[in-house]
């Protein structure tokens, strides 16, 4: 029996019942391409089959296969169950509405190997209730997600190696076709993400493929990571199937690999956080086409957190050791970056700033430059908002993801922090989730955001960062020309593609 208070809408694939909570209602696992499974693994994404009668939309597809363990410890929970057949998205609406909301769309972090959109940080209640329509998807993961062999050359009328990011463009292609019987507004949709998902916001900002999909982009906490060579990626396709016995692999072979053999692989084997560049999605390096300020020209917000370094341990990297390199190799002038980090003794601290600095921060200011040229505003934020209780964990700073559950109001429900939050942490909190909110509301028709401050967007000639926490109180003040010589610096090092590794 249909539950005669159970919302349903009509997409174009069939119709979808789904569930309410609260003053919310919420449909998941929607299928927004066909299943990737079997001939259809690498390849790309098609469009869902049609269904018959009413579909239920009650919960949540399994996820991309992955490391369960990895993802409940650093991925936002557990994934739940896994499979390949895992092209599906989540939404949440407010029941009563008068006119098309604007629509934001998540993209989950995880270093392109963990995540799932149906995690308890990126729940869309609590922004639902802000009056926007949220989406949430998963999409391929590691090998899966981005890979390359001479096997599977001349599949298709262009090259793909990046399935991950062409099933976010089909979850977008979704969206803009159905998301108005959701009461969205297919006009007014905000891509936004965070880590690998904020590197993937990143990437579709210059993919030809992209254009038009989506009309602003929050960039949480995006990194500078070179894109992969498409070369690259072919010689180390090859070596994977080597890994399998494969020598001289035939796509059929390839295809007979069981998904849960992938995951597990680890250096030189396992994927790396970043796409390949050199196929139909990214035929330039993301990097490369920002530096010629060529990205889609939509309003974007990007900003990073004042510990990203925390990240840098899960990748192996030892802070006081690129230091130490640093002063063996004598690349660049040891003696000024000192000169940019006065204050700070000893190489493992200097470590931790300039390697956040150079992986993230520098990002934000790359992004607001080639904004400026293109003429499309930009806001810039640093967050620095620490939990009253866990200022002793989090002594150098917000880590690598903390501000999540703060930009989607859920930090009362997740774990651990819903067993320590005050008070004032959940009015924070609210206030970051409604800048976010303002973001995809008012970004494009007003040049600054309402909020405890004001916030004005960097056009030409003005560099302007909002800080969200001023050492980790609960503060919000603008900053001119936040690190600017740092910036510069680091800029000047990526276009000459030096790097810390």
């Amino acid at each position: 029996m249909q539950n005669p208070s159970a919302p349903v809408v009509e997409t174009r694939q069939g119709a979808l019942t789904g569930f309410t909570d609260g003053d919310i209602n919420v449909w998941c696992g929607i299928p927004y391409a066909a299943p990737p499974v079997g001939d259809w693994r690498w390849r790309s994404p098609r469009p869902p089959e049609r269904w018959e009668g009413v579909r239920p939309a009650t919960a949540f597809s399994p996820s991309s296969w992955q490391s369960s363990e990895y993802c409940k410890e650093l991925g936002g929970g557990d994934p739940g169950q896994f499979s390949e057949d895992c092209l599906y998205l989540n939404v949440w609406s407010p029941a009563q509405r008068a006119a098309p909301l604007p629509v934001m769309v998540w993209l989950h972090g995880g270093g392109f190997t963990l995540g799932a959109g149906g995690l308890p940080p990126y729940n869309g209640k609590a922004l639902a209730q802000r009056d926007v329509v949220v989406v949430t998807l998963n999409y391929r993961l590691g090998h899966l997600g981005f890979f390359a062999h001479p096997a599977l050359e001349g599949e298709e009328d262009r090259v793909v190696h990046n399935f991950a990011l062409l099933d976010q463009i089909a979850a977008l292609e979704w969206v803009r076709d159905n998301i108005a019987a959701f009461g969205g507004d297919p006009d007014s949709i905000t891509l936004f993400g965070e880590s690998a998902g904020a590197r993937s916001v990143l990437s579709l900002l210059a993919s030809p493929l992209a254009k038009g999909l989506f009309h602003k982009a929050i960039v949480q906490s995006g990194y500078t990571l070179p894109d992969t060579p498409r070369q690259q990626a072919l010689i180390k396709g090859e070596a994977l199937a080597a890994h399998f016995g494969l020598e001289n692999a035939s796509a059929e072979q390839l295809r007979a690999i069981p998904p849960d053999a992938f995951w597990s692989l680890t250096a030189p084997l396992n994927v790396a956080p970043a796409p390949i560049v050199g196929d139909c999605v990214l035929p330039e390096a993301m990097l490369d086409v920002f530096f010629a300020a060529r990205q889609h020209p939509v309003p974007v917000m990007i900003g990073s957190n004042s510990d990203e370094a925390s990240v840098m341990a899960v990748f192996g990297i030892d802070l006081a050791g690129q230091i130490q390199k640093l002063r063996r190799e004598r690349r660049f002038g040891l003696g000024l970056i000192r000169l940019l980090y006065p204050g700070v003794k000893g190489d493992e601290e200097l470590g931790r700033q300039v390697c956040r600095d150079m992986a993230f921060t520098t990002m934000g200011y790359v992004v607001m430059q080639a904004q400026q040229r293109a003429g499309a505003p930009c806001w810039r934020y640093w967050f620095d908002y620490v939990a009253e209780a866990e200022h002793d964990t989090y002594a150098n700073g917000a880590w690598h993801g903390n501000e999540v559950p703060y930009a989607f109001d859920t930090l009362g429900q997740v774990e651990p922090s819903r067993h320590y939050v005050t008070e004032r942490d959940l009015q924070f909190s609210a206030r970051v989730a409604d800048y976010w909110v303002s973001f995809a509301r008012e970004a494009g028709r007003r040049d600054s955001l309402p909020g405890p401050t004001h916030w004005p967007a960097c056009r030409k000639g003005r560099d302007v960062l909002l800080r969200i926490g001023v050492n980790k109180h609960a503060g919000f003040r603008l900053e001119n020309r936040f690190m600017r010589a740092r910036m510069s610096l680091f800029k000047r090092v990526m276009k000459h593609h030096v790097s810390l590794d």
